[in-house]
């Protein structure tokens, strides 16, 4: 059996997506049998490998390393999947584009978000003016809906996709379920 390289990713969310990724329970052995998880936050893998078949992105993009990252991933990607709500249309984390972004940082640290600022780019990641979904940094594949998408929908996704298929996802998703 050829087993195909599997990859997860998480930007700028809060990591629901993962947590119903490890839901699947049981079911993960089945997956583990036909791929080989190659980069993730639940491995110790510090960069991104080449010629990826499946990555799951669970967030938005938010900052200029995130940007950066998810090109890297989709360059490096045969099926990019947006995996829940805050990868497919920014959800959460984009709640703060009516705002900007100075005044979101003083509103979090008040005087320390001066110093804040001055850092920013200079180790510590510069957050872009607008939190974006996804596909509008690159191109996505897949999109799977929910906040997060249920154990479920993941493994019936990751089952169609590690078959060589291109899943339905318009029956068993909704946003914000």
């Amino acid at each position: 059996m050829n087993r195909k390289k599997l990859a997860t990713v998480w930007l700028d969310g809060c990591s629901g997506c993962h947590m119903s990724i490890l839901d699947m329970d049981e079911r993960l052995l089945e997956i583990a049998g036909q791929c080989e998880l190659v980069y993730s936050p639940l491995v110790d893998q510090k960069t991104f490998p080449a010629d990826v078949d499946i990555t799951l992105v669970e967030g938005a993009v938010s900052s200029d390393a995130d940007a950066e990252k998810i090109r890297r991933i989709r360059a490096r990607t045969r099926m990019l999947v947006s995996l829940g709500d805050c990868a497919v249309t920014g959800n959460v984390p984009a709640m703060r584009n009516s705002f900007g972004t100075e005044k979101v940082l003083r509103r979090a640290y008040g005087d320390a978000a001066g110093a804040l600022l001055q850092v920013l780019g200079q180790g510590v990641p510069q957050l872009l003016p607008q939190v974006r979904p996804v596909h509008e940094v690159v191109f996505v594949d897949v999109h799977v809906p929910g906040c997060p998408p249920s154990a479920e929908t993941i493994y019936s996704v990751l089952r169609e996709l590690l078959a060589g298929r291109k899943p339905d996802v318009t029956s068993g998703t909704r946003f914000g379920a």
